[in-house]
């Protein structure tokens, strides 16, 4: 198949389709279903980590750790995040 007769083919698939689901009813969330799925799926106030004093800025964690006297737990992480790549 000549590259631009596919073009024209997958041009006239893409329109047919999107033509096709603008006629379907939208299956999204309402908001209320939305605000009660979100506060289902926050974490409990109990948890461990909760009570740590966690520091985004390296300098004020560090600062922080001078004056307790106590070392700096540094997380990283880059690249894919579910570490995949």
């Amino acid at each position: 198949m000549r590259p631009s007769k596919f073009l024209a083919v997958a041009a006239i698939t893409l329109c047919s389709c999107a033509f096709l689901q603008a006629g379907e009813k939208s299956a999204g969330l309402t908001i209320a279903e939305f605000e009660k799925l979100h506060t289902e799926l926050q974490p409990p106030k109990v948890e461990l980590w909760r009570s740590i004093p966690w520091h985004v800025s390296i300098l004020e964690a560090r600062e922080a750790a001078a004056k307790s006297k106590k070392p700096i737990f540094v997380w990283v992480a880059s690249g894919e995040p579910l570490g995949c790549g």
